[in-house]
């Protein structure tokens, strides 16, 4: 029997965010499945739009057998800790290290890790797991749309295979095709020639949405590109908020030769190159986007909705800022709802208060962004929640959520979900959870930049993106970057990136 050994460790990784990734938050997993060991790992892997899980799927109707190692992840922060990272992967390696005769190796990784001592987590990985199979047995990833993919990624893995959808509907579907591809491998005994092209400009990641064009043109594309010839072909346009070397957008290959891979990969990097201009759109500020969507609302059958792309956790924000609710209230906005804030206290407090309370609280704004502070305001106290829920939506895909004790909260006409963990919200169950129908609200507002459209664009009159304070600046311009490679444009059209000295840090 094939014996293929397996293990998943996700993180995106905002080297600007306000706080870390610790081993705590990867037991938890924030959104991700919390972390499972062993054969506990094939029992969490199951029916949820996970890469792992669409492997552990596909591995099952081939008849192979699995040898499960560890999988966790994390919610989008900065830095992974050194104590996390070196404690989950020593049980990763050590698992395959002791697992026997193995035909294979699959992980299921993000590609945008950046830790403590470790700009690239991921090339880290695959490095030490190629170290204990050495170089004959086929090691294979599959990897988030969001990766910033290193030379050292590709030097290791047999193959790459990225997702092709933001909202990411198809996480376990690239698993699925990820079992294709080492299907493959393992029965030509052959392996593909690589080809691999790093773009000259970072894309923000509102504009990297495959609803919209160009980068859903550009996916239907490189579908149709694909071939005997070159089985496997991907474009990762990266995580634009991880300051080290190698971040930005990617393309790479799989052909039968050299020749068939370079090809593919130069004629789709032609085709991103050719829609640099695309890549922009319209972003309001907070009192406009709440103006605006007020006026869309009087006439809308359905809600208008917001995306509060900046405070996104799914891009490293704590979901806890201000300042869209602070523009709800001094709108007058009714029938609004806005979530997640990610505050224990006044969470705990709203429980101690009791559901029909007044409560008087500080709300968010401790994660100490600039320009951001906690809200202080009485608030009634509508409804409580234990903070345990399934989220159907085609995002979360059923997983099981856990926000902690939880409440809705209300000022004036706008209703604000407040739990104690932090996830995206990107599932209308996450104000159903605290007792707020989705649907019959005139507006919405979303700590999420794409994620959220997956289950919210159908229901929404209009999508509207707001820039308020936050962790994740929708103009990648606007960060700090230090150590980026020279010359890549810091945005569409954008500045060339001029290190200030050529020294590299690799720490």
């Amino acid at each position: 029997m094939t014996r293929i050994a397996v293990g998943g460790f996700l993180h995106e990784t905002n080297t600007f965010a306000p706080t870390k990734a610790t081993y705590d938050d990867f037991v938890h997993g924030g959104g991700w499945p919390s972390m499972a060991h062993g054969a506990d790992v094939l029992k969490v892997m199951r029916k949820i739009n996970v890469g792992l899980a669409g492997f552990v799927e596909a591995a099952e109707a081939n008849g192979w057998e699995l040898i499960p190692t560890i999988s966790c992840g994390a919610s989008p922060s900065a830095h992974v800790t050194e104590d996390a990272f070196e404690r989950i992967v020593k049980e990763m390696v050590d698992g395959i290290a002791n697992a026997g005769p193995l035909d294979a190796v699959y992980l299921d990784l993000h590609g945008a890790m950046v830790t403590e001592h470790l700009d690239d987590g991921e090339g880290e990985i695959l490095a030490r797991v190629r170290k204990v199979i050495g170089n004959d047995l086929p090691l294979i990833a599959s990897l988030d749309l969001h990766a910033n993919v290193t030379p050292e990624m590709v030097e290791h893995a047999d193959a790459l295979i990225a997702y092709r959808t933001y909202p990411h509907v198809d996480m376990a579907d690239t698993g699925r095709a990820s079992a294709r591809h080492l299907a493959l491998l393992l029965k030509t005994r052959q392996r593909f020639a690589k080809a691999f092209r790093q773009l000259p400009f970072l894309i923000p990641i509102s504009w990297q949405c495959t609803n919209d064009q160009p980068t859903r043109g550009i996916y239907e594309k490189l579908a149709a590109m694909e071939s005997d010839a070159v089985p496997t072909l991907s474009f990762a346009p990266g995580f634009p908020a991880a300051d080290f070397e190698h971040c930005g957008p990617s393309v790479f290959a799989y052909g039968t030769t050299q020749a068939d891979a370079d090809a593919a990969t130069d004629k789709l990097v032609a085709l991103i190159a050719g829609h640099e201009d695309d890549f922009d759109g319209r972003i309001y500020s907070p009192d406009d986007g709440v103006r605006h969507a007020m006026a869309l609302a009087k006439a809308a059958t359905r809600p208008v909705i917001i995306a509060d792309t900046q405070d996104n956790p799914g891009a490293g924000g704590d979901s806890d800022t201000t300042g869209m609710l602070r523009a709800l209230v001094r709108n007058n906005a009714t029938r609004a709802a806005t979530g997640v804030i990610y505050d224990p206290q006044s969470a705990k407090a709203a429980h101690a208060a009791g559901v029909g309370a007044t409560v008087t609280l500080a709300l968010g704004g401790k994660s100490g962004i600039p320009d951001d502070a906690p809200y202080k305001e009485t608030f009634v106290v509508e409804q409580l929640s234990d903070g345990k829920f399934v989220a159907p939506g085609p995002y979360y895909g059923g997983r099981d959520m856990d926000m902690g004790p939880s409440a809705c909260l209300r000022i004036g006409d706008v209703r604000v979900v407040v739990s104690s963990h932090k996830a995206q919200l990107a599932d209308q169950s996450m104000y159903r959870y605290v007792g707020i129908e989705p649907t019959e609200q005139a507006i919405l507002v979303n700590k999420s930049s794409v994620h959220f459209r997956a289950d919210f664009e159908p229901i929404a009159e209009k999508l509207l993106i707001c820039a308020a304070p936050g962790a994740m600046p929708a103009d990648t311009a606007s960060l700090p970057w230090t150590k980026l490679r020279a010359g890549i444009r810091i945005k569409p059209n954008g500045p060339a990136f001029a290190p200030v000295n050529t020294s590299r840090s690799t720490g």
